[in-house]
């Protein structure tokens, strides 16, 4: 019995020590992955999110109202022209004229 007993205990031992070496060469793994990571951080500069302020969030509005009237320019004119090369030249007329909607309609002068 006691022989027995001795090999189970023996075969419990390497079973403890083949899950020690498995955890091991784990923790290994995740620490030289963790240790990668750190160091491709530490070089590229962090964002930390778009700024929630007041007037940040009226540029993102504006920004957003300028592109939605610059696509629904582009759709009538691909819906009412049947030419390309009326259409180019309404995509480059509108190119040239956003800025002049911009500075019409968001003036913060006034």
């Amino acid at each position: 019995m006691s022989k027995e007993r001795q090999k189970r205990r023996a075969e419990r031992e390497a079973e403890r020590a083949r899950a020690a070496a498995l955890s091991a060469r784990r923790d290994a793994r995740t620490a030289r992955r963790r240790e990668r990571i750190a160091r491709v951080t530490r070089l590229v500069p962090r964002r930390s999110g778009r700024p929630g302020g007041l007037l940040a969030r009226r540029r993102r509005e504006q920004n957003a109202i300028v592109v939605v009237a610059f696509l629904l320019v582009q759709v009538a004119a691909w819906i009412y022209f049947s030419s390309w090369t009326e259409r180019v030249a309404v995509l480059l007329l509108s190119a040239f004229l956003v800025p002049v909607f911009v500075t019409l309609a968001f003036d913060r002068r006034s």
